[in-house]
């Protein structure tokens, strides 16, 4: 594991984050989930507008 860090947060942020936590999880572990999941909906974001913006794409939706 890497070097840890201290992390100034406000008292109502640390208890927020809290309630993002599995049983176990430290909140290295929540917050690198929590980043992963962003990055994860990011990138598919990204591929439904590239297949939208393409002339064959039809959607489920129109199906």
């Amino acid at each position: 594991m890497s070097e840890a860090t201290t992390i100034p947060l406000t008292k109502d942020i640390r208890d927020r984050l809290k309630k993002y936590g599995l049983k176990g999880e430290t909140y290295n572990d929540i917050l690198k989930r929590l980043m992963d999941e962003v990055d994860y909906e990011s990138f598919m974001e990204r591929q439904y507008k590239k297949l939208e913006e393409k002339e064959k794409f039809v959607s489920l939706n129109e199906i």
